[in-house]
């Protein structure tokens, strides 16, 4: 019942998210459809966030008739490792990469500054357009509520090399890191579909930007230190599996210089 109920609010989400990047973009002008689109970003939060503890639960019980909980978790696994198997997987990490994005939709819709109305609102549209690409890929690509039938006894448990305080929390750092980056690229559309870059456009920016950036120092100084004791110093540049690593070093690089010109 829980996992129907997780299901029930991402499908539930992805609605939201869609209404939301209606409104957002044919706002301008109209209040009133701004101020609906910040609510249901709100609303779309709140509902995956929902989702998200489901699956969460799912592991912390041991529901192996989810298929993302049977592959990814054991029943004997101390608790922090079941809460860390909720995004050690294709499935969860997806899930957490929507709830990630919701969530900075509903921050962005109550913090709207010295930004115009059209402005605001075509980035509230634009952010829920995001989280709504991310959760059709979710629900219908990789659907974490994928039950089992028959569900077996016992998991398969966590890779090994997953189960590491460090590495449990570098994914969720990396996350907003990641996604926290699609509230400047919403800004930037945004701007462009106004036609208008100005002095009020730029300091909205720059903390969503440096927010990103200080996110995504944290999840690779973890990811890093945990490749180093774990791996082997090489392994934390060259290794296999660094990909991830390498690609928000580079992010990190960019978004930082982007930050301090701003």
């Amino acid at each position: 019942m829980i996992a129907e109920i997780g299901a029930f609010a991402a499908a539930l989400t992805l609605a939201l998210s869609l209404a939301q990047g209606a409104l957002g973009l044919v706002s301008t002008g109209h209040n009133e459809r701004a101020a609906a689109a910040a609510a249901i970003a709100q609303a779309a939060a709140l509902a995956c966030a929902l989702s998200f503890a489901c699956l969460m639960y799912a592991f912390v019980t041991s529901d192996f008739s989810l298929g993302a909980v049977a592959a990814n978790s054991h029943i004997d696994k101390p608790l922090i490792y079941k809460i860390a198997g909720t995004w050690g997987n294709h499935e969860g990490s997806m899930l957490l990469w929507c709830l990630v994005s919701a969530l900075f939709g509903a921050i962005l819709a109550v913090r709207r500054g010295e930004q115009s109305f059209g402005l605001w609102s075509r980035a509230i549209g634009v952010q829920g357009l995001v989280t709504a690409g991310a959760l059709i890929y979710t629900l219908f690509l990789s659907n974490p509520f994928a039950r089992l039938d028959p569900a077996p006894m016992q998991g398969s448990g966590l890779n090994p090399l997953l189960q590491d305080p460090a590495l449990a929390a570098h994914p969720p750092l990396l996350y907003l890191g990641y996604v926290g980056l699609s509230v400047p690229f919403s800004l930037a559309l945004a701007a462009l579909i106004e036609g208008r870059v100005d002095q009020a456009w730029a300091k909205a920016l720059r903390p969503w930007t440096l927010a990103a950036w200080t996110f995504l120092t944290l999840g690779i100084g973890l990811g890093s230190y945990w490749a180093y004791y774990e791996l082997g110093w090489g392994v934390v540049v060259l290794g296999p599996g660094r990909e991830r690593e390498l690609h928000a070093m580079a992010d990190r690089v960019r978004f930082g210089a982007f930050g301090y010109c701003h």
